[in-house]
């Protein structure tokens, strides 16, 4: 039998207040969200001002982090270096700003961030996930 370490609300508070952080110390209206390592919600925060739209997009960008195990940039390189019939994978949002949560070596969540630059959602997200990294 394996065990793991698993994201508690604990650490889902403390993600996402630092990504907050993050995001409010630079002025961007983001929303971030938080996935366990089957790509499902734990917590989601849309700051003031932020469009609607991310909610989805940040709920998205996690899901693909953790089922797909890698930053979504790597899905959004693939995109734009030619390969466009990845743009019709299931579940998986091949935009940058999502980022696997690691915990001793294993893969225990994921945040994604929209609202603003793919880059600057990459910067919050990370920020987020460098909490427990």
């Amino acid at each position: 039998m394996k065990t793991k370490a698993v994201l508690g609300q604990t650490e889902v508070t403390a993600i996402l207040a630092a990504a907050r952080a993050e995001a409010q110390a630079n002025g961007w209206a983001v929303t971030v969200a938080v996935a366990d390592d089957g790509g499902h919600l734990l917590g989601l925060e849309r700051l003031d001002g932020c469009a609607p739209i991310a909610a989805y997009i940040a709920t998205e960008k996690a899901r693909s982090a953790a089922l797909g195990r890698r930053e979504t940039k790597g899905y959004e390189d693939m995109v734009n270096g030619g390969r466009n019939a990845f743009l019709s994978a299931p579940v998986v949002c091949s935009l940058e700003g999502g980022v696997p949560v690691i915990v001793d070596g294993q893969i225990v969540g994921s945040v994604g961030v929209s609202g603003v630059t793919a880059a600057q959602d990459a910067q919050v997200a990370k920020a987020g996930a460098a909490v427990l990294n």
